[in-house]
């Protein structure tokens, strides 16, 4: 795919086509950008399974239970490090459900939508009833991590029929997950929460051992939050507050505005240097400071503060790569964005963590649990030292930008560590270069560290950079990993910009399975 795609009437862009068409359906019958996205979600939740599910954050996000402590952990135990597979690491709350629930009542109550939740959530329940084509995304993903999954409870009914990895193609039916999902339109979305659909989840999660009770499904809500914004010199940038990372996103823009990108080379040496300088900056502001925000001693958009910024800049030597630690490993995850025909712009993010989440697969339900709570830590002086109620540190960041020339730009990726390195190439090529969506997501990238399907800390580039590029990110001190082409663990970007004529344009990633809608 080389050219993007343009319309005028509305868009989607996503990383499975099914996805999009469920958008693109909503938005000819009239819905607005927000219903689109609710269909899509649903929709992605279904055809792409090993990604995510509704059994994870979406970005609303799920507290620890109130029964999880080092204590509890201790008892059974566990007194390292909180495993990632498994009913002990499906730890907190699903937000998912809830997140889709407030978007829907603020479509109705602010938006004038008109689409009952049961229209939206049809293609998915579709889908899982008579079953979708195996991406080859999901049969690498289950085959690769079948050994370590097929033993935890409920994975291998759900994911192996007939006690085999589904093969690209083949069809894949989740009749558990389609009588979830028309519950859930015939009941409402806070039947999830508290419901008849709660207590099944709540019995199921017990079975399994997760410390996850129905008084913790019934005190979930969600929370509007007011976005963090990076002032840059094309505009401004939003994206979401701790727990999620996106903080790390805007400082990555931050710190490279301060250099004169629309002087190098795209897909050079240079460019590519600074780039993965700057996110080591803004890494290790995350790893000092970014937990649940009711642990955090600074404000969040503090850390923005043009001086703030300047100073991580000061610190990136042009020539020579700086020492590099740890990343925070890996995560499976999409992204997707709608812009309908009156400019309303959705950028939304939706998680189960690692692929297939903690691996279990409620019984009833058939809802694969996430893991994020994999992520805290057992030590108390750890910044993210797990505590009752307390939220997980999130790589989640869905971004967005309204650019002082009118367009208005919303993108994304997944992956992990990765995702706010993949947004600053998309960011920075579409606006700082002026490259159209499509190849500034299509063109070479790179990743610092570890992501998903991936353990090792290199800086990994795609084969299509030049060797010459390789050769001298090599001599400036970066450890190279060369990948494939077209490399999957980049992850799944995707982008939509509105010019001020209302035209729009669009890309999404070859490296995924999606595609953009257009009318």
């Amino acid at each position: 795919m080389i050219n993007s795609i343009r319309g005028t009437r509305g868009m989607a862009a996503t990383p499975h086509a099914l996805a999009s068409e469920s958008a693109l359906a909503i938005l000819r019958e009239g819905g607005n950008a927000v219903e689109a996205m609710i269909a899509a979600a649903a929709t992605i939740a279904v055809v792409y399974p090993h990604m995510n599910s509704i059994g994870g954050d979406a970005f609303a996000c799920g507290a620890a239970a109130r029964g999880a402590s080092r204590e509890w952990y201790g008892e059974r135990g566990v007194t390292t490090a909180i495993p990632f597979r498994g009913g002990i690491a499906a730890n907190t709350v699903a937000g998912t459900i809830s997140g889709w629930a407030a978007a829907h009542d603020f479509s109705r109550e602010s938006l004038g939508g008109k689409l009952p939740l049961a229209r939206l959530l049809e293609d998915a329940i579709h889908y899982a009833r008579a079953g979708i084509p195996v991406t080859r995304s999901q049969h690498v993903s289950t085959k690769d991590k079948r050994a370590e999954l097929e033993s935890q409870p409920g994975f291998a009914d759900a994911f192996l029929p007939g006690g085999e990895v589904p093969r690209a193609a083949s069809l894949f039916k989740q009749p558990r997950m389609a009588a979830t999902l028309e519950r859930l339109a015939r009941a409402g979305l806070g039947d999830f929460y508290r419901g008849d659909l709660a207590r099944s989840i709540a019995k199921d999660l017990a079975a399994i051992g997760s410390p996850v009770t129905l008084a913790d499904l019934e005190a979930h809500a969600t929370v509007w939050k007011k976005p963090l914004e990076l002032r840059h010199r094309a505009g401004s940038v939003y994206n979401m507050p701790p727990p999620t990372q996106g903080l790390v996103s805007l400082l990555i823009l931050g710190i490279l505005d301060r250099f004169d990108l629309a002087t190098l080379d795209p897909v050079g040496a240079d460019y590519v240097h600074l780039a993965v300088e700057a996110v080591k900056q803004a890494f290790g502001v995350r790893d000092r400071h970014v937990t649940d925000p009711a642990y955090m001693s600074v404000a969040p958009q503090s850390l923005l503060a043009p001086s703030q910024i300047d100073a991580l800049a000061a610190r990136i030597d042009p020539r020579k790569a700086a020492p590099w630690g740890k990343g925070k490993g890996p995560a499976d995850t999409i992204w997707m964005g709608v812009v309908d025909g009156e400019g309303r712009a959705v950028s939304f993010i939706q998680s189960i963590y690692h692929e297939f989440g903690s691996g279990v697969v409620l019984a009833e339900s058939g809802i694969n649990w996430q893991n994020r709570g994999a992520s805290f830590s057992l030590d108390e002086r750890a910044l993210n030292f797990l505590r009752p109620g307390r939220k997980p540190f999130h790589t989640l960041n869905p971004a967005m930008a309204l650019l002082d020339d009118g367009r208005t730009l919303v993108y994304g990726n997944m992956g992990g560590d990765g995702q706010p390195q993949s947004q600053s190439a998309v960011f920075t090529r579409t606006v700082a270069f002026g490259m159209e969506p499509q190849a500034a997501i299509s063109a070479p990238r790179w990743l610092l560290g570890r992501t998903w399907g991936q353990t090792t800390d290199t800086l990994k580039l795609e084969s299509r950079f030049a060797p010459e590029v390789v050769a001298e990110l090599a001599r400036r001190g970066h450890d190279i990993e060369l990948l494939g082409a077209y490399d999957e663990t980049m992850g799944h970007a995707q982008a939509i910009v509105r010019y001020p004529n209302g035209v729009l344009e669009g890309g999404a990633d070859p490296r995924s399975d999606g595609s953009v809608a257009a009318f």
